[in-house]
């Protein structure tokens, strides 16, 4: 699995100042079970998960977890960049802006029902920058001073 995860379970607890065998005990797994985990190793169960955020105080790593282990996750939830929460807030702003120099657009496409063929091309644009909205809202509710 080498680095599926990209080690947000570390992530998670060395920003909680825990060590792995603080963790460990904290979350009632095994040390080798945490450093599997924090490899890429195995994949947590949900419950050990829920337990890591509660005891990390991490609630960003919900929303990571789902879409990096699961495989709807990795579909269907758009990444999402934890920088810091200025950095976030600036981006939103930006994502905002671009949807919202669609939206007679959008209204023209919407207003009877249905995405014609011709239309679907300028559809297309219209999901991939309310994406990266959303994406762009997550990263602030989850920024490092906003989590």
């Amino acid at each position: 699995m080498q680095s599926l995860h990209n080690n947000i379970y570390k992530t998670a607890r060395k920003n909680a100042g825990l060590t792995q065998m603080q963790a460990a005990e904290l979350l009632n797994v095994s040390v080798r079970s945490l450093a599997d985990y924090e490899t890429g190793k195995t994949i947590p169960p949900d419950d050990v998960v829920i337990a890591m955020i509660e005891v990390y105080k991490a609630p960003w790593l919900a929303y990571s977890h789902l879409q990096k282990s699961t495989l709807i996750g990795n579909k269907y939830l758009p990444e999402i960049d934890l920088s810091d929460l200025p950095k976030a807030v600036l981006r939103l702003k930006k994502e905002i802006a671009d949807v919202e120099k669609l939206d007679s657009e959008i209204v023209n496409i919407a207003c009877d029902g249905k995405i014609d063929k011709h239309e679907q091309t300028a559809w297309g644009k219209i999901v991939k920058e309310i994406r990266e909205a959303i994406s762009a809202a997550y990263s602030v509710i989850f920024s490092r001073e906003g989590a």
